[in-house]
């Protein structure tokens, strides 16, 4: 028991010295001296002259009251254009603004009419300007009281204050006063930065809603650059295949068929081989242009969906009655979609709905693209048994698009799709 007691005191007595060394450091960083001090003493001074107008224009007689606040409005946008500025250049932080930069004035003045500005210009800049003022009287209070027994012998020499020689008891008093403020404005500074920063912040940024909207846009921005570039890599992929592995292919696949009816006295099992190889070279030439065919078609890039999908239809194992009702041509991205989306419900409908017969129409309503595939199968497509239908859905999706199924039990089996022309 005396041992452990022992043993606790050097705990106790930790604690304090862990504290120290925090205390110090946080003395340090509000020390007059320090480069934190001095930013924030020039973020207020910065912010002064910026609420004077406001101050100015609250301060005039009643009859010169309104013209005043209608100048302060229309003075809005460029009031807050400077405070951003202030807060970018003096801390290094953007605060985006509600409109683009190419927006026009009168845009512009309409954006500079919310009540959070209003309340700032109005209210929150006027005060703040009183705060950096008082701080700047209080530094400069903090330097005079200090320097007491440096300029007390330029007062005359009947000045109460220059009996016995300077050194009194008052200019000690006035002298610790101002060393003491000296080391108290820091931490005042500090405080009223951080409240001029945060308010700026606050009622000069977008509010939540602004930057819910435009996260929005920014995410479905990505996601269109994110398709554009998948389709594109297809197109390469594509290229690169049809270019290079197939011509490859037929080239070794020509010289076998040469080898197979030219070489007349090679030994049967010789014959036998080159024969097998020949037929495994066409095999997988026809793989590899189904393959590439499969990644982007070429007639969908040269004559657009319409053409496209009649090939669809045309190899389609079912029958296949295509209705098309285009103007004219759409995203390319937006074909490859609705390209891929269609033929794999055509695949769908003939391996699992024992359909006889197809019925596919697209047409144009507006800027949407309704797609509908319509077959006399057996019907009950559910996209939770792994029919290839969650697919589509999110070949929809990619592009903001929506799909819907209609399967009752003993069909028809209707698939309905809405993509939008334009990304």
């Amino acid at each position: 028991m005396f041992q452990s007691k022992i043993q606790s005191r050097p705990v106790r007595a930790a604690r304090p010295a862990a504290a120290r060394p925090a205390v110090l450091r946080a003395a340090l960083e509000r020390a007059p001296w320090s480069t934190s001090t001095r930013r924030d003493s020039l973020f207020l001074a910065a912010g002064l002259p910026l609420g004077l107008p406001c101050l100015v224009a609250l301060c005039v007689p009643s009859k010169s009251l309104l013209p005043g606040l209608l100048l302060l409005v229309a003075l809005f946008d460029l009031m807050t254009t400077a405070q951003r500025s202030r807060v970018r250049g003096l801390r290094g932080l953007e605060i985006p603004g509600r409109l683009p930069p190419d927006a026009g004035w009168l845009s512009r003045l309409r954006a500079g009419l919310t009540w959070r500005q209003a309340v700032h210009h109005l209210v929150t800049a006027p005060i703040q300007t009183c705060c950096a003022a008082l701080v700047l009287a209080l530094w400069g209070s903090a330097i005079v009281l200090l320097g007491f027994f440096g300029w007390v012998w330029l007062l005359p020499m009947d000045n109460p204050l220059r009996s016995g020689h300077g050194w009194t008891i008052d200019g000690a008093v006035i002298t610790g006063g101002g060393l003491l403020l000296l080391f108290l404005t820091p931490w005042l500074t500090a405080l009223l930065a951080a409240l001029d920063l945060w308010t700026v912040r606050a009622l000069l940024g977008p509010n939540r809603a602004e930057v819910l909207e435009r996260r929005v846009e920014h995410l479905a921005q990505s996601r269109v650059d994110v398709v554009d570039a998948a389709d594109a890599e297809r197109r390469r992929i594509e290229r690169d295949l049809h270019d290079g592995a197939q011509q490859r292919l037929v080239s070794l696949a020509m010289n076998l068929g040469l080898a197979r009816r030219t070489l007349k006295n090679v030994p049967p099992e010789a014959m036998e081989v080159i024969v097998a190889a020949h037929e495994e070279a066409q095999a997988a030439i026809k793989e590899l242009h189904d393959l590439v065919r499969g990644l982007h078609p070429a007639v969908l890039e040269d004559r657009g969906l319409d053409a496209a999908l009649s090939g669809i239809a045309a190899r389609s194992p079912v029958p296949v009655h295509l209705a098309v009702d285009l103007p004219g041509r759409i995203a390319p991205t937006v074909e490859a979609v609705a390209y891929f989306t269609v033929s794999e419900a055509l695949a769908n409908a003939a391996k699992h709905a024992k359909a006889s017969r197809v019925d596919l129409a697209l047409r144009r309503v507006d800027d949407r693209l309704l797609i509908t595939v319509t077959d006399d199968g057996i019907g009950g497509a559910d996209a939770t048994r792994g029919t290839g239908l969650t697919g589509l859905r999110k070949r929809a999706a990619s592009v903001d698009g929506s799909l819907a199924i209609t399967s009752p039990r003993g069909g028809p089996t209707t698939i309905t799709m809405e993509l939008p022309c334009e990304l």
